[in-house]
C-alpha cells in the first residue's frame, strides 16, 4: 500500500460503485491526508528514497505527515536493528486516530523494526510555527555515513545532504536528541493483534474484510472526520455479516488481548484494568489503560446515521435478561453486492444522495425492495 493524499479511498476499477451513487461526492479529508498533503509527494519521495537500504536510521523531528515515507522506506531495508524514530508532538498522538496509519506503525514499533518517541521541550509558539518549519536541526534523518535535512520555506522544501567528516558530529547531535525525547506508545493496536481480535471476537470473514481495507486503502483515505467516518465503514462491515453491535463495540473498544477475549458488556465496563483482556504487550499506554480502535459508544452515532440512510437495518435481538441487543443488518443493494475495498466509496455515494423534504432518504422506483438475507452473496 502506497501513501496517497486521495481522500475517498476507492479502489480502482470501482465502476459499479460510481455507477450507483452518480460519482465521487466530495468528502471531508482526514487529518493523515491533510498533514501529507502539507509536505507533498516530491519531498515525500525523495525522503523514501534517500531512506530505503540505510542501516541505523536516527529520524529527528519528523511530523505526521512524513511518517508514510518512513514506514516506506524500512519496509524496503533489511536492517537487524531498529530505526529510532523522534516524531514532532501531537504527530504521535494523532496516530491514535488514524485506522490506516495507524495500525501499520503499532505493526512496525510491535515487530521491532522502529522505536519512536515524542521530542519534547522543543514546541515553538503558535506565532513562530513558520520557524519550526525551515529550523536547520527540526528535521534530520542520519545514518553513520550521510545525513539528510529537510531545508527551505514552507512552499519551497527540499531534502539536503552531506557526507564526509561532519556526519559524525551531526549523528551525535541527532542521537542526543532522540534519546533526550519521551518513549510514545502508540494509541492503536498493530494490524496483526487487530485482526486476530477481529476473527476472535466476530468471525473470520470479517477480519478478511478488514485486512482488505487496510491493504487497499491510502494512510489518508479515511478518518474520524465527515460524514463517513472509519467508524462508519467498521459497521458497515459488520453489518454485511448480521453481527451483533455489542461484538462490534467490544472489538472497536479493545476488550480483547491476543489469543483472549472478555465477556464485557455492551457499555464497554470490563477489561478496563492493567492485565484484564484487552491490555497486551504492544497496547499498554503510559496510564496502564488498553488500546482501542475508538470508544465503543462512539458508534452509536454512526450505526443510526447508516440506518437512517436505509443503508443497514438495526434490528432489536432479545437474548435473555437485561437489555435487547441490536443486530446489524445490510440492506443496501450496492452494500450487499460491494467487494470490501468498495465499501467505503459506497457509503460515501449514499451520503452524497438527496433526502426528501422530511428529512429522510429519497429513494427511486424500485429502491423499496430488499433482498433476504438467503440471497446474499458472501
Amino acid at each position: 500500500m502506497a501513501p496517497s493524499t486521495g481522500g475517498d479511498g476507492a479502489a480502482a476499477g470501482d465502476d459499479s460503485a460510481a455507477a450507483a451513487t452518480g460519482g465521487d461526492p466530495p468528502t471531508e479529508p482526514s487529518e493523515v491526508a491533510v498533514a501529507i498533503d502539507e509536505y507533498g509527494d516530491a519531498l515525500a519521495g525523495s525522503i523514501e528514497s534517500a531512506l530505503a537500504g540505510r542501516s541505523g536510521v536516527v529520524a529527528v523531528g519528523v511530523p505526521l505527515g512524513l511518517l508514510p515515507s518512513v514506514l516506506a522506506a524500512r519496509s524496503r531495508t533489511a536492517d537487524g536493528e531498529p530505526w529510532r524514530v523522534a516524531c514532532r508532538p501531537g504527530a504521535v498522538d494523532a496516530l491514535e486516530r488514524a485506522f490506516v496509519l495507524g495500525t501499520a506503525v503499532a505493526e512496525s514499533v510491535t515487530e521491532g523494526s522502529i522505536e519512536l518517541r515524542t521530542l519534547t521541550g522543543e514546541a515553538v509558539s503558535a506565532g513562530d510555527a513558520s520557524a519550526a518549519e525551515t529550523a536547520p536541526r527540526s528535521l534530520v534523518f542520519a545514518t553513520p555515513d550521510r545525513v539528510d535535512a529537510v531545508a527551505g520555506p514552507r512552499a519551497d522544501r527540499t531534502l539536503v545532504s552531506e557526507t564526509g567528516d561532519a556526519t559524525a558530529a551531526a549523528r551525535g547531535a541527532a542521537s542526543a536528541r532522540f534519546e533526550a525525547a519521551a518513549p510514545a506508545p502508540v494509541g492503536m493496536p498493530s494490524r496483526t493483534r487487530l485482526l486476530a481480535a477481529a476473527r476472535g471476537v466476530l468471525d473470520d470473514r470479517f477480519a478478511d474484510d478488514v485486512a482488505a481495507v487496510l491493504d487497499a486503502l491510502d494512510y489518508g483515505a479515511v478518518g474520524r472526520v465527515g460524514t463517513v467516518t472509519d467508524r462508519a465503514l467498521f459497521v458497515a462491515l459488520a453489518a454485511r455479516h448480521d453481527h451483533l453491535f455489542r461484538d462490534l463495540r467490544r472489538w472497536i473498544d479493545g476488550e480483547w488481548s491476543a489469543g483472549e477475549w472478555s465477556t464485557g458488556d455492551e457499555s464497554g465496563s470490563a477489561g478496563n484494568e492493567p492485565g484484564s483482556a484487552g491490555i497486551g504487550a504492544d497496547g499498554v499506554g503510559p496510564d496502564g489503560g488498553r488500546v482501542a480502535i475508538a470508544p465503543g459508544q462512539e458508534l452509536t452515532d454512526d450505526r443510526r446515521a447508516l440506518v437512517e440512510r436505509k443503508l443497514i437495518e438495526s434490528i432489536k435481538m432479545p437474548m435473555g435478561p437485561g437489555r435487547p441487543q441490536f443486530r446489524l443488518r445490510a440492506v443496501d443493494e450496492a452494500l450487499l453486492r460491494a467487494e470490501p475495498t468498495e465499501v467505503l466509496s459506497v457509503l460515501r455515494g449514499r451520503f452524497a444522495l438527496p433526502l426528501d423534504e422530511d428529512g429522510t432518504l429519497y429513494r427511486g422506483p424500485g429502491e423499496e425492495s430488499r433482498r433476504p438475507v438467503w440471497d446474499r452473496r458472501r
